[in-house]
């Protein structure tokens, strides 16, 4: 399966106030209970500027809380930056690098 992507769902649920707690509980649990593979695709919010605006600042904060649990939670973790993949966790299938 997979889910495109975590960080398009978590701007959704800020849109409309949802428990982000509740919401990141009932995702994980989802993720968990898949008989097959989940590949996740998120974006990284963090390593830019802070922004200036204070909902800005708290997406900024959710999503890479949101992150970390999805990081925290799986097997394979990888970061692609201009087109390359960044092992972070885990190993790439058939140990390609």
């Amino acid at each position: 399966m997979l889910i495109d992507c975590a960080t398009l769902w978590l701007s959704n649920l800020m849109a409309t106030e949802a428990d982000l707690t509740n919401a990141e509980s009932r995702l994980f649990h989802s993720i968990s209970r898949c008989a097959g593979r989940v590949c996740v695709v998120s974006n990284e919010v963090g390593a830019g500027v802070v922004p200036d605006n204070a909902l800005a600042r708290r997406f900024r904060v959710a999503q890479g809380r949101l992150n970390q649990g999805l990081a925290a939670r799986a097997g394979l973790v990888v970061q692609v930056v201009a087109g390359l993949p960044l092992v972070l966790k885990g190993d790439l299938p058939g140990g390609a690098a």
